[in-house]
Order: C-alpha cells, then sequence, then structure tokens
C-alpha cells in the first residue's frame, strides 16, 4: 500500500470545499490506489460546519481516506502535506471596492503563505481558487521564500474547461473532442479565450465557427459565466469549482494527453509570450512528471496580442495595489 498523500484544503466547509472534499477522498483526484489525509482548514466560526464535514466524511468509510485533520490553525492545516488548495477567501461584500478585496486577501494569503513555508512539504504543490485568485497566488509565493515560485498556480481550469464545452456545443461535438484551448492572463472578465489554436476532431476551430460568434458571444460568455451563474442560482459557482480544481491537480501530477495542452495561471518570469515578469499569467502548459512547461511558439496574432496586454495590464494593476506584502 502507499504511503497516503497530505492534502490542505482551505475553507473547507464553504461550498467549494464541500463540493471538492469527498471527491479528493474517493481517488478523484490523485487515483484510485493512492491513499490520502485530509488537512481541512477553517476559521474559528466556521468549526462547527467543519465538524459537520469531518462526520459525514466519517461515515462515507471511503477506503483511500486515511486520517482528517480538522483545524483553524494554519500551521497544523499545513503541517507536511503535499498538496493544498487555498479554496477559502474573503468574498466582496457591500460597499467594497475592488481594492479593498484586495487588501483583505492579502492578509489571509500571505499568512497561508507563510505557514506553507514552515511547515508544507519541501516539495509541496499549491492551487490557489480563492479569488482573486492570480494575484493571491503572487503573495502566497511571496511570503514562501524557501519554495520555488513556481509551485504555487492559480486556476484557470475552470475558465479553460466552460471554454471548451462552450465550443463542444456550438459544433456538434463533445467536449473531449475538443482540444488546444487556451485562456491567457487573469481569472477575471479580462481573461481572453483564445480558440487560435484549438482544434475539433483535429480541424482548426476557427474554420469552424464563425468570427462574429468568436467575438460577440464566445468570448464574453467564457469572461462572464461566474456572473451569469451567480444571476441563476444566487450563489457562485461551487460543484464546477470544484470539479476543475481536481482537474489541474490531477493533470498537475499525472500529465496532459498527448498533443493536447491545459491552462494554468503560473509564475510569468521568463516566459516566451512577452508578458512581463513579476505576475502570475495563465498560459498553455504541458505537463509531465509533476513539472508543467510553457507551450512555446504559438503564433499571436494582433488581436490575440491586445487581449493578452489587456489581462496583463489588470494583473500589474492589482500587483501594485498589494505591493508592501511582496
Amino acid at each position: 500500500m502507499k504511503n497516503p498523500v497530505r492534502v490542505a484544503v482551505t475553507g473547507a466547509a464553504g461550498q467549494i470545499g464541500y463540493s471538492l472534499i469527498f471527491r479528493i477522498a474517493a481517488g478523484e483526484m490523485l487515483g484510485l490506489d493512492q491513499p490520502v489525509s485530509l488537512h481541512l482548514l477553517e476559521i474559528p466560526p466556521a468549526m462547527d460546519a467543519l465538524n459537520g464535514v469531518v462526520m459525514e466524511l466519517q461515515d462515507s468509510a471511503y477506503p483511500l481516506l486515511r486520517d482528517i485533520v480538522p483545524t483553524d490553525k494554519p500551521e497544523e492545516a499545513f503541517d507536511g502535506v503535499h498538496v493544498s488548495i487555498l479554496v477559502g477567501a474573503r468574498p466582496r461584500g457591500p460597499g467594497m471596492e475592488r481594492k479593498d478585496l484586495l487588501s483583505a486577501n492579502a492578509q489571509i494569503f500571505s499568512a497561508q503563505g507563510k505557514a506553507i513555508n514552515e511547515h508544507a512539504d519541501p516539495d509541496v504543490r499549491v492551487l490557489v481558487v480563492g479569488n482573486p485568485a492570480n494575484t493571491n497566488a503572487l503573495i502566497a509565493s511571496h511570503n514562501a521564500p524557501k519554495l520555488d515560485r513556481r509551485q504555487f498556480t492559480a486556476m484557470t481550469r475552470l475558465d479553460h474547461n466552460r471554454a471548451k464545452t462552450c465550443i463542444a456545443e456550438e459544433t456538434g461535438a463533445h467536449v473531449n473532442d475538443v482540444r488546444r484551448m487556451t485562456i491567457w492572463g487573469n481569472h477575471s472578465a479580462t481573461q481572453y479565450p483564445d480558440i487560435s489554436h484549438c482544434t475539433v476532431k483535429g480541424r482548426p476551430v476557427v474554420d469552424l465557427v464563425d468570427e462574429e460568434w468568436v467575438h460577440n458571444a464566445f468570448i464574453p460568455k467564457v469572461q462572464q459565466r461566474g456572473a451569469e451563474i451567480i444571476q441563476a442560482r444566487g450563489l457562485s459557482s461551487a460543484a464546477s469549482a470544484g470539479s476543475a480544481a481536481i482537474d489541474a491537480i490531477s493533470t498537475w501530477i499525472h500529465g496532459t494527453e498527448d498533443d493536447d495542452w491545459v491552462s494554468m495561471a503560473i509564475p510569468s518570469d521568463g516566459n516566451p509570450y512577452g508578458i512581463r515578469d513579476g505576475v502570475v499569467y495563465s498560459f498553455p502548459v504541458t505537463c509531465t512528471d509533476g513539472s508543467f512547461s510553457i507551450v512555446p511558439d504559438l503564433p499571436i496574432d494582433d488581436f490575440s496580442r491586445e487581449r493578452m496586454s489587456a489581462t496583463e495590464a489588470e494583473l500589474f494593476e492589482e500587483r501594485d495595489g498589494v505591493a508592501d506584502l511582496l
């Protein structure tokens, strides 16, 4: 029997955490032969709810679940963990401006970065889900000087999955037929879902869809899908976000499929596409043996460059707002 992989999930009693934790325990993220230990972090007022989640995990009798560590202390939550999924974040409240949200979350993710730095396994992989995810990942990584910043990523896999589904629906294909989709930039309304290199059953998507649909329907829909879901159900994406987190970690560890890539928000330092160093930016990547590499040499047209630069500018604006914590 393999040794258990220790997985930390923050905001563990929240909607996304609740959608995520049971699937990890069932083996959907790391494999059906991989035991796991769950380290579940919550804020003190949510500990009663977290204890209820723990009871449900126990009652589910998962064969792969070795132990559960529920806590409101970051040093306990990240002790010896191999994978950290940072879901918990301060939501925007009434009257809060974006800079206020950035400042509130900066405090959370700087503290968690320090705790990961001091207590996690040296080879830990960190996925930031809580928004603003890219800049939260940047903050956490800067507060973990013992670790390589490439151990910190932010989740644009949800946007990637949304874009693939839109393309599949428009072309009458199955989502599994859609390959080489790219999300550039920030997990926000400035992100750029790029079909320039995307294929359906080996055929270029640009030959299968109208340019007007791409510009006026597809791109805005992917950018605004989260808001659309909030309007429809009165709550933000939870199950789809949890599913995307599982996809992101699973691909990072087990690798991408041949002749395909995924979108990951990673440190922009030294990238081949002219994005300035110093932010966490989503690129097309391939994963092998637990590491990732940016797909090189993709031609970038003027339309794409303009949108890639716009989302880059937003990320640097966010960075400037938390500069004192970097």
